[in-house]
This record gives structure tokens, sequence and C-alpha cells, in this order.
């Protein structure tokens, strides 16, 4: 565990921003609530799914709030809910209450693949719920199966519509292009914007050591899926909607949403890196692609109170890396975090 630095006198600074040794100012904390998912996607995981995480060791959402009401103590002012797939924690609506509660968190959002979205929304957004990303690879129903190898485009299509009726926004929608599966719909995704006021991201695949040449195959970079995009029209760079995510935006003329790419691989994003993030079981993660855990579940149960928390959090700051170093089949870990890598 990390120590806190201390002044000349022994006693604990004064808490500050989260600022990282390249000075990098953090205000963002991505939160899973669970590591378990009701999908089995190609990209991520086996069919069998994975060992998962002893119940007991998941925190509890008491101690997510307690984490949260320090972090925001140090600047932290964006919170986003993501699992495994964070629908399936029992009473989700309750945790986004009790965390837009909390002074200084000003922006709630949600990663989801959106199956449970249309019957949990509203709650969630009476809760203060403001944003969703929701994960959709696929129009197609045949192709829905195979990639996530469960059925149910529709009820992710209807969990979009019940997100914009419920007042959420932006929406949106996050689609892992892999070649021979799903690239040739890339233009029909991007069509969408055009009467839609959502902003589709096309994701970059990115080949892991389980599965290298398969995934090599399948990559396709940013840069080709814009290409395909723009013979359906120009293509001019804007803003993008509302975020802390590190896609690159684009808007046909004229049209109500936005197209997004999300390059890990072709385009590295680290240097406006402002995030970390929190595992089920109390982890704290400070690379998305890295190995650097800081464990904040023991002095939690421990009782160490609001300022130990306050002091291992700014110590995180001195042992984040400076970017990660995500090469084709480098990490396995690295598909799995394709579910929250947005904004």
């Amino acid at each position: 565990m990390i120590s806190a630095p201390r002044t000349a006198g022994g006693a604990m600074p004064a808490a500050g921003p989260l600022v990282d040794s390249f000075g990098r100012v953090h205000t963002d904390l991505r939160i899973s609530v669970t590591d378990r998912c009701n999908l089995r996607c190609v990209y991520c995981m086996p069919e069998e799914g994975l060992p998962w995480i002893d119940k007991r060791e998941i925190l509890t959402y008491e101690e997510i709030a307690e984490i949260v009401r320090a972090a925001a103590k140090v600047g932290v002012r964006s919170i986003r809910l993501t699992g495994g797939e964070p629908l399936i924690r029992k009473d989700l609506k309750r945790l986004v209450s009790m965390l837009s509660a909390i002074p200084g968190i000003d922006d709630i959002a949600l990663s989801t693949n959106g199956l449970l979205l249309a019957e949990q929304v509203q709650g969630l957004v009476d809760a203060g719920l403001k944003r969703a990303n929701i994960s959709l690879d696929t129009l197609r129903e045949d192709r829905f199966e195979a990639i996530a190898r469960r059925p149910g485009l529709q009820r992710v299509l209807d969990g979009i519509d019940a997100a914009v009726a419920a007042g959420l926004g932006p929406i949106k929608l996050n689609c892992v292009v892999m070649r021979g599966q799903n690239d040739d719909e890339v233009q029909a995704f991007a069509e969408m914007t055009r009467d839609r006021a959502v902003a589709v991201r096309f994701i970059e695949v990115m080949p892991v050591h389980e599965n290298v040449d398969g995934h090599t195959n399948q990559y396709i970079s940013a840069t080709e899926i814009l290409d395909r995009i723009r013979a359906n029209g120009d293509l001019q760079p804007v803003e993008g909607p509302k975020g802390n995510g590190p896609a690159r935006y684009y808007a046909f003329d004229g049209a109500a949403g936005s197209v997004g790419v999300i390059s890990p691989l072709s385009h590295d994003y680290c240097d406006t890196c402002n995030r970390v993030r929190l595992s089920a079981d109390g982890r704290l993660k400070l690379c998305l692609f890295g190995d650097h855990f800081i464990d904040l579940r023991t002095p939690i149960r421990d009782r160490a109170g609001e300022e130990a928390l306050i002091a291992i959090l700014r110590g995180s700051m001195y042992v984040k890396p400076e970017r990660h170093h995500l090469d084709v089949g480098q990490t396995a870990s690295a598909m799995r975090a394709l579910s929250e890598i947005g904004g």
C-alpha cells in the first residue's frame, strides 16, 4: 500500500487535486460495480465465462460511496458506473442516489450493454443518472447472437429508445469494429447520426495474446473506418458530446449526431488521461491497460477513515505511469476493457 506524504512536522498535508507526476489532473473515476456480465462477447471473454470474484470481496454500495466522498474532496467530479454489466447489480439506482448526494459530484454516467436498460432507466434518471454509453456492435439479430453469444438485439434497441425518452443525454453508442464480422455495417451506423442526436463511436478491436492471430486479422484502423464513412458524405471535425473519453469526433453537414473513433492502438491518448478506475473488489487501477493496482478495500474495511483514503488517492498519483505500452498480443485484459473505454 502506498504511504501518504507528510509535512516536515509529521502532519498530513491539506488535500489537493489529483495531479500525477506528469501534470495530468484527474477528475474522473470509473467504478466497476460487478465483474459479471449477461453477454459473452467474442472479443471480451470465453463463452463459458470467467472465474468470478467472490461476492464477499465485492465492495458494498456504502463502501463505494465512502471512497467517492474521499475522491470528491480531491477534485473528482465525474463518476462512470461500469462492470461487467452494471445493470445486473441489484438496485443500482440506490447507489446512483447515494453518489448524486455527495457534494462535488456533478456528473454520473453509465456504461451498459443495454439489455436491462429499458426497465431500469427511469429509476436511474430519477436517482441522478445523467448520461449513458451503450454497447452495440451490429444492427442485425443474427450477428448480434454470433458476437454476443446471446440473443437480445431488440432489447438493446428498446433500451436506447427508453434512454432517449427518459432524458439521458448525450447517448453514445459504442461499436467494436471487426473485419469480416461487422465492418460492412460502419456506414449504416454512421447514417443513424443524420437524424438522431446520438454519438456513434467506432472502437478498434485490439489483438490480445489469447487470440492474437484471430484478432489481428479482424483489426481495422480508425483511419480506414473514417474513409469508409466519407464515401457517404463529407465529414467535418466537431467538438463532440459532453464526456471525458478519448474519442475524436466528426459529423456530416447538418447531422443531429456525430461519429467518433476510439483508437487505442493507432492513436495514443495517454497525454490527456484524466481518470482512474475502481475495480469491483476495491482495487484502484491507474491505467486501463496496465497492471498498477492499489488496494482500497482493506483500509475501508479496517475503518481507516477519510483522511487515510485521501492520502492513498493522492499517493497513487506518484506511481501512475506516463502511458500504456499496449501492443498486439501484449495483454489479455485489453479487450475486456473495451466496455468502459469511452467517456
